[in-house]
């Protein structure tokens, strides 16, 4: 398994080691001894997209619930999103995008303080993730995932948008407020 920093604090993409050969392969999606974090994962979830275009998110849960995340498309293709917004983290309001599909087998570990989204670039995607703390719907956020102080290029005019994400406030005028460095 190989662990690669990326440009935003705290924030890796994980390469699998894939064992194949005539029958198909096996890969090992998750080692608690090779994770870089101390992290205790608490629930599974799975989710389907069936277009291409749509967009899902931004979206973060705020504390007490807040959640990190570890992402992987296993069936399709996204451009998956997230955005540090850690008050005072050297990469603040930066974001990166990361190519997951169901051939490079890449997964993406979220951090808490972070918004996560992504684009469906095929039809039928499916998503599965593990979070580290349970779903609370008093403390699921969205924000706009076209928020100009945040300018990410999505690639695309006309997203699939859900009621939910259409209404989204901007970042400013929300309160997902997360302070780099603070226990959360």
């Amino acid at each position: 398994m190989k662990i690669i920093e990326t440009e935003l604090k705290d924030a890796f993409i994980i390469e699998p080691d894939v064992f194949s050969d005539n029958r198909g392969w096996f890969m090992e999606t998750y080692s608690k001894i090779n994770f870089k974090k101390n992290i205790e994962f608490v629930q599974d979830n799975h989710s389907f997209s069936k277009g291409k275009g749509i967009i899902r998110g931004l979206h973060c849960q705020i504390n007490p619930h807040c959640q990190s995340k570890l992402i992987r498309c296993v069936k399709g293709e996204i451009v998956d999103v997230i955005v540090d917004i850690r008050q005072g983290s050297p990469t603040y309001k930066k974001h990166i995008k990361v190519l997951l599909n169901e051939t490079n087998k890449k997964q993406l570990f979220i951090p808490k303080g972070f918004l996560h989204g992504f684009l469906t670039l095929t039809d039928n995607v499916e998503i599965q993730y593990k979070v580290d703390d349970y779903y609370s719907k008093k403390c699921d956020r969205s924000i706009s995932y076209n928020d100009k102080d945040i300018n990410i290029n999505w690639e695309i005019d006309n997203p699939i948008l859900s009621e939910k994400d259409l209404k989204a406030p901007l970042l400013k005028d929300s309160d997902c407020i997360f302070v780099y460095g603070e226990t959360i």
